[in-house]
């Protein structure tokens, strides 16, 4: 059993739940929704999918429900939304279902939770004060360092520096991010993904890996040191490479994830190869999360336009991670 939070109730989140739950609800994997039942029922209604929701008490009778209907478990405060059009008024809703979410996974109730996407400006007007999602969890978990990983068929990156200005980068790019970094990949991938000996690869910072030296000196004085250092731990890591030349069907083959400098840098590629089947992990939290790898999608929000299938893979995902971490 997998818990799944309303995210922004003004987004997509609440009509692709519902394609989800059309798609997964004979073969699982299964879900509760952390919402207002209301809101929901209404929300099917006006999409015209004709998706039976059933209000359930715990992660536990929602096994029994989940074949025939969605189950919502209560979130205990009323939601009204119009599509596209974000209230602040609805910030507590938002933060509720994610605390509660968490609280299910560290009390073992569910094996996992996958997210919807939030607005983060709209929370920050009710109160939020984190950067986003990751941090909150991680504060919600009690851990100090998490790490995003984007998944999709074929790929899978890690941004070691991820939601600050490209200017800032270089000051942040320490090298104590990168190794803690590269550890929290190498113990997760083992230990939620099953890989036995998981490969790494470092992008360099500049265009073709600084050119030893030529075109920026952070690759010669901090990558690969720091890689240096992580190999003789014993991790298979390689690098600095260049990210121009990492992408690609053949380089991909070579590794099993690759760890990017910035943003965009892990970003671009994920979403150019798997828009659609994206999945956002966070690792380092003592439970499984992912989340679909894309936004609150306002401008298509209650259109029917909306595709489910990044949220179908966060789904997929979760269940495959967590039956992984059962059977270490």
């Amino acid at each position: 059993m997998l818990a799944l939070t309303m995210g922004e109730p003004a987004g997509v989140g609440g009509e692709i739940t519902l394609a989800a739950w059309q798609e997964l609800r004979g073969t699982g994997p299964a879900f509760l929704l952390i919402d207002d039942p209301e809101r929901v029922r209404a929300l099917a209604a006006r999409m015209g999918l004709g998706v039976p929701v059933e209000t359930v008490a715990t992660p536990a009778e929602a096994g029994d429900v989940f074949a025939r209907a969605l189950p919502v478990l209560p979130l205990g405060i009323p939601v009204s939304a119009e599509p596209g059009v974000a209230d602040p008024a609805n910030a507590a809703a938002v933060i509720t279902a994610i605390r509660e979410a968490v609280r299910l996974a560290q009390a073992g109730a569910v094996d996992g939770i996958v997210t919807n996407p939030i607005h983060k400006a709209v929370l920050l007007e009710g109160g939020f004060h984190h950067p986003g999602h990751t941090e909150f969890l991680a504060e919600l978990a009690g851990v100090e360092r998490t790490v995003m990983l984007l998944a999709g068929p074929g790929i899978r990156v890690v941004p070691v520096t991820i939601h600050i200005p490209l200017a800032d980068v270089p000051a942040e790019l320490t090298a104590e991010l990168l190794e803690d970094t590269a550890r929290i990949v190498d113990r997760d991938m083992r230990g939620m993904f099953g890989l036995k000996a998981p490969r790494l690869v470092v992008a360099g910072l500049n265009p073709h890996a600084g050119e030893n030296g030529q075109i920026g000196r952070e690759e010669v004085d901090l990558v690969a040191p720091a890689v240096a250092r992580l190999a003789a731990e014993g991790l298979s890591i390689e690098g600095p490479q260049s990210a121009d030349t990492m992408f690609h069907e053949r380089a991909r083959a070579r590794y099993d994830v690759a760890l990017c400098m910035y943003h965009d840098q892990a970003l671009i590629p994920i979403k150019t190869l798997a828009f659609d089947e994206g999945v956002n992990v966070t690792l380092g939290l003592p439970f499984v999360r992912t989340s679909p790898d894309h936004g609150t999608a306002f401008n298509i929000a209650g259109q029917g336009l909306a595709r489910p299938n990044s949220l179908i893979a966060a789904i997929t995902l979760a269940d495959e991670l967590s039956r992984n971490r059962r059977a270490l």
